[in-house]
């Protein structure tokens, strides 16, 4: 009995010891991103728009107004517009949707001239950026070409109370590996300090994770 005392004794100190250990090492570092200028240097196109669920469109055959019509893509990620019904929409850019739909009506009119514009974006979720934890307002924005981090903390008006926002972290998808990164962010320099080099550009799909201090 008295054994077992001891052991368990020994055990609660070991676990003490490993929770003190870990708190002071914090874990292995995150590698960071090298910074970003505030404003880019030279503006440039980002990816080509691909449609996502949501998206408000325009779609418009020339000399055929009763075939142009504006449509919501449904959850489901299809349109239906008149003549055409369930046609799928999402993960097409704009002249994609524009090409299957001028096939499809190609079957009621001779040579089909059609364009498609998107009103309101949302774009699929590996078009957006994504901040949750603790900031003002958690939120799925839709990138926008040289997005940096501090456009995107205005968009979600800035940090909440408690945030830890230098222990926040940004989790990158590398489409063309099939690997995730996480990289170490430092909202609290950019935002209270005024820290340049912690601002970073973002990419299509980022998701940003923004932790409560525990203090």
């Amino acid at each position: 009995m008295r054994f077992a005392k001891v052991s368990k004794g020994l055990v609660a100190a070991l676990m003490a010891s490993t929770t003190l250990t870990a708190c002071a090492g914090g874990g292995a570092a995150r590698p960071e991103l090298p910074p970003a200028t505030f404003v880019a240097s030279k503006e440039q196109p980002g990816e080509e728009y691909v449609i996502g669920p949501l998206d408000s469109l325009s779609i418009f055959v020339w000399r055929n107004p009763e075939l142009s019509s504006k449509v919501q893509v449904r959850p489901d990620g299809r349109i239906t517009t008149p003549l055409i019904s369930d046609m799928p929409a999402v993960g097409k850019t704009p002249a994609m949707l524009a090409a299957d739909m001028k096939l499809a009506l190609g079957e009621y009119i001779k040579d089909p001239i059609v364009s498609v514009i998107v009103d309101s974006f949302s774009g699929t979720f590996s078009q957006q950026v994504r901040i949750v934890g603790a900031t003002q307002k958690p939120a799925s924005l839709p990138y926008r070409a040289n997005m940096t981090l501090l456009d995107a903390m205005i968009a979600v008006g800035g940090l909440g109370e408690y945030a830890a926002g230098n222990k926040a972290r940004l989790i990158r998808y590398d489409r063309a590996t099939g690997k995730q990164t996480e990289y170490g962010l430092r909202i609290n320099k950019l935002l209270k300090d005024g820290d340049a080099s912690a601002n970073v550009r973002l990419e299509p799909g980022d998701v940003i994770i923004i932790p409560e201090s525990m203090f």
